[in-house]
């Protein structure tokens, strides 16, 4: 048996009930088998595959908090600190219900490529719990929250560990979270990044996955001799990332004509109104039948439907595993171009695979994804020098590094006999890197 198929083999038997980690491992050695078969006799001597896929060190830990009306709840928190070596941990904080450890070992796993891809010092980390802040009030967030940090606190720092938002954890739940730090630890350092302008944020942030994601498209189409303006987009998902990707599509010519959220989806044959869209979800925290209410030319329909609609690029923006294989033929059948994810393995490893073989261009999230984290670490830069960057200069460096993160990726497909798949390139250009870092240091 090969290295690879021994690794994969003992990770499934050794995190029995962690299906999205063992989907992760699996995808990522897989693309790296060419390297691994390369260089098998010395990595297994070191068992340098063996040390990648185990993290460094986990957290896990009870939540108590009390609700408004006196009632206490439990949550389960989580703090995968997974790979070092050329940083320290970097990754989101993830609140919501289907968190789990194999979730959090899933993405913390996929943050090391997608850190190390951005060329900047940051190892992977990622953390979370099966919190749920939809439908609390401000004072049950804050008060989740600081229960969380409590104990939290005792494994991060500004050069250990730097946590940051995800999904269901904005603006307000960094801010309680920073807050609590602070109060515990007797410091105010970087330790968080995702802040508010007012005690060390960075402009761009909020808008700089979204952004970073379509900078990356814009890339991968232009070297593949497509112009992304006037192409029309289908657009999963209403939060941070799905906004600020519908907001970079339309400046860059391009036309989104749907978003969704967890109980249904809007198709806008006019193209997404971007100030109508954030009034509903950053401002009400509404549903999206309030958007089809306000917007005579928008449908909505219930349930998952994103992509049955006919576009030229597909940019799934919400959540893991949202477009399967029905969903792969569906996007083929129409004729879309180019498949870019926003998300964290939106796109399950079978659709993946059929959209590659039907000559699809697909933009895995390690890569397309990165501009948020890489914008937390230039949040951090700012923090460090104690001085805030404008928003263009931030945007600038965004831009440069989405640009280079594809080039990266090409490059390392190329070079490798797998031109045109930045799946493969993607994770061969992270994986060097951690490597050389992993072997300069010796076996830790």
């Amino acid at each position: 048996m090969s290295y690879v198929d021994e690794v994969i083999d003992l990770i499934v038997k050794q995190n029995p009930d962690e299906p999205e980690f063992h989907q992760a491992v699996k995808e990522v050695l897989e693309s790296l088998r060419v390297v691994i078969e390369a260089n098998e006799e010395q990595f297994r001597k070191d068992a340098l595959l063996e040390r990648l896929v185990n993290p460094e060190r986990q957290f896990k830990f009870r939540v108590p908090w009390v609700d408004d009306a006196g009632q206490v709840h439990v949550n389960t928190g989580y703090r995968v600190q997974f790979n070092s070596a050329i940083g320290p941990y970097k990754g989101g904080l993830r609140f919501h219900p289907s968190v789990n450890i194999g979730i959090i070992k899933f993405l913390g796993f996929e943050q090391i490529f997608k850190n190390s891809l951005t060329g900047l010092p940051i190892g992977g980390g990622k953390g979370g719990s099966d919190f749920d802040p939809k439908g609390k009030s401000d004072r049950e967030v804050m008060a989740f929250c600081q229960s969380f940090m409590t104990e939290l606190y005792k494994y991060i720092g500004a050069d250990t560990d730097i946590p940051a938002g995800d999904i269901g954890v904005g603006a307000r739940e960094v801010g309680y979270l920073f807050g609590q730090y602070k109060r515990l630890s007797d410091l105010y350092e970087g330790v968080l990044t995702g802040k508010g302008l007012s005690f060390g944020g960075s402009l761009a942030r909020t808008e700089a996955t979204g952004y970073g994601l379509l900078y990356f498209t814009q890339e991968m189409l232009k070297c593949n001799g497509i112009d992304i303006a006037g192409k029309t987009c289908a657009v999963s998902g209403a939060g941070n990332v799905a906004i600020y990707a519908i907001e970079k599509a339309q400046q860059l010519g391009a036309k989104p004509v749907t978003c969704s959220d967890s109980t249904g989806w809007i198709y806008d044959p006019e193209g997404i109104d971007v100030a109508l869209l954030k009034e509903v979800k950053e401002v009400k925290r509404a549903r999206l039948t309030e958007y089809a209410a306000a917007r005579p030319s928008a449908e909505y329909h219930e349930g998952k439907g994103v992509w049955t609609v006919d576009v030229d690029l597909a940019l799934p923006c919400a959540t893991q595993n949202e477009l399967d294989l029905e969903d792969a033929k569906n996007l083929v059948a129409n004729n879309v171009i180019a498949v870019a994810e926003g998300a964290n393995m939106p796109t399950t490893l079978e659709a993946t695979k059929y959209l590659q073989e039907n000559g699809i261009l697909f933009a895995p999230g390690k890569a397309s994804n990165a501009g948020g984290v890489a914008t937390s670490a230039l949040e951090m830069a700012q923090n460090s020098q104690r001085v805030p960057w404008t928003f263009e200069e931030v945007d600038a460096k965004l831009q440069t590094i989405m640009v280079n993160i594809f080039h990266n990726a090409d490059d390392a497909a190329k070079r490798y006999g797998f031109e045109g798949d930045y799946v493969v390139g993607a994770n061969i250009a992270g994986f060097e890197k951690v490597v050389d870092a992993m072997n300069a240091q010796g076996i830790v």
